[in-house]
């Protein structure tokens, strides 16, 4: 469903941009058409823009380091070319295109299931997905539905991702969530007491605590996300201290969403800084596939992955199949 609601906004901004290029380019005002076509087709730029801007004052009495007005400018720019790949491409027409890979000679190999973020859907890990195939590493990755309900609802669904897995390989699979994906795995975590049936989770710009942004959102699980609320609270109340040390959290000072920055770590984790990086750019960092990597090619019994995939050359041509 939410890939047909981004295909139809994708189809609405690019053809909003082409009419009023057209429109002012046939009435002779050339000027206007392209400043206007610039800022329809931009508008998600200016967006992220007010939140890079109000960014140093939301973490203003963070402990994480503190982000370069450099810095914010580069991840500004990351941001917007990521943000319209993943939002304007991947997710609406390519979010099928990387299908779960389970074959049947993946038993004995360390699998991995994928648990997406808020208003996104499985298109978001079509690089990982394509590497991980090239690697001969097996996956599931899940679309969360409904897209706007209870956070704790998607908890059958990382139950089902993790069962087909498992139940290929006969090994303990590692879950990589992003952004509200993180919360989903925890919740589903303190609903079924599986620790023992999850080798290590790797978290990337997940809001633990709760996000500040989230208080602009309306939606169920939005409301949930707000930072400091009674859901997150009462969810670290909930698990067991000792089930943290199953975590590698990735977070940022540039993070975008997920901020003030420290809400990306766990107390007893595995917490690790990244420089300079946004809120979808940080998912695609080298550092955070090496963290998974390092799990699926050692320590799984009965046969290793091939040796390990490049990046993508290009950005864009990372799920062109």
């Amino acid at each position: 469903m939410l890939a047909r609601v981004q295909r139809w906004l994708s189809m609405l901004w690019i053809g909003g941009t082409l009419a009023w290029l057209t429109m002012f380019s046939i009435a002779g005002r050339p000027w206007t058409a392209v400043i206007g076509a610039l800022a329809i087709f931009g508008a998600h730029a200016w967006v992220l823009a007010v939140e890079f801007m109000v960014l140093p004052w939301i973490n203003r009495h963070d402990p994480a380091p503190r982000a370069s007005g450099s810095m914010l400018v580069r991840a500004w720019w990351a941001e917007v070319c990521a943000a319209t790949r993943v939002f304007g491409w991947q997710q609406p027409w390519r979010w099928h295109c990387e299908p779960d890979w389970l074959p049947e000679s993946a038993h004995g190999r360390r699998g991995v299931v994928f648990v997406h973020g808020f208003m996104c859907n499985r298109g978001f890990w079509n690089p990982w997905l394509s590497r991980l195939r090239a690697g001969g590493v097996p996956f599931v990755a899940v679309n969360l539905e409904p897209v706007l309900g209870s956070i704790e609802r998607y908890a059958d669904t990382v139950e089902n991702a993790v069962r087909q897995v498992t139940r290929v390989t006969g090994v303990a699979p590692v879950i990589v969530a992003h952004s509200m994906g993180g919360l989903a795995v925890r919740a589903w975590l303190c609903g079924v007491d599986a620790d023992d049936r999850v080798h290590s989770v790797i978290t990337i710009g997940t809001p633990h605590r709760g996000t500040w942004l989230a208080a602009m959102g309306l939606a169920h699980n939005a409301r949930e996300m707000r930072y400091g609320c009674d859901w997150v609270e009462t969810l670290g109340q909930r698990e067991a201290q000792a089930r943290r040390v199953l975590f590698t959290c990735f977070y940022s000072h540039c993070d975008n969403i997920a901020c003030p920055a420290s809400t990306g770590t766990l107390p007893g984790a595995d917490n690790r800084h990244v420089d300079g990086m946004a809120h979808v750019e940080l998912a695609f960092q080298e550092v955070v596939f090496d963290a998974l990597w390092t799990r699926v090619a050692h320590g799984a019994p009965g046969g290793e992955p091939s040796s390990r995939p490049r990046a993508p050359a290009r950005a864009w041509r990372e799920d062109a199949g």
